[in-house]
């Protein structure tokens, strides 16, 4: 049914949106101040059914020192309103992720997710937290929820992009 929904780039003006969006997904995403929003408003995709905004998705890169090639890509804050879920919605925002960050070459799209289902139906294996150390580091640290990664139930998923 995700024909019901169309996926674009967001702009600006779409800001204060995802961050209600997100806000009301607390419960499964990591928090994000609306200037993290604003700051990376060029990374997120929306859905939209009915002139209404439904679905938003984003991505982080995540830098490996010494071997800018090897940059990990992280899909995040995908969140979709509870009552347009299980339509594709969220399977188009993803992908339309996955699909942009193909530009940039990565070797692999990360993902730590309560959705392990949903992101193995996208061709995304489980992997141990420990291979994604650098995630670990630079979003884990800042979420209230969990004072340990490695105690949080979110499951490492990884999705293979390219050969290199």
């Amino acid at each position: 049914m995700a024909e019901q929904a169309t996926v674009r780039k967001a702009t600006l003006k779409d800001a204060e949106k995802i961050y209600a969006l997100i806000r009301l997904n607390s419960d499964q995403l990591v928090p994000r101040s609306m200037g993290s929003v604003v700051e990376a408003i060029d990374r997120f995709f929306i859905a939209e059914a009915n002139g209404e905004m439904v679905g938003c998705a984003s991505y982080q890169i995540h830098p490996e020192i010494g071997q800018p090639e090897a940059a990990a890509v992280e899909i995040v804050s995908v969140a979709v309103k509870s009552i347009f879920r299980r339509r594709g919605i969220g399977r188009v925002l993803v992908t339309a992720v996955v699909e942009a960050v193909k530009a940039f070459r990565p070797l692999e799209v990360v993902v730590l997710t309560f959705a392990p289902e949903f992101f193995s139906s996208l061709g995304f294996v489980e992997i141990p937290k420990t291979k994604i150390m650098h995630k670990l580091y630079t979003g884990c640290i800042n979420c209230t929820k969990h004072a340990d990664p490695f105690t949080c139930p979110e499951l490492a998923m990884v999705l293979e992009v390219s050969a290199g």
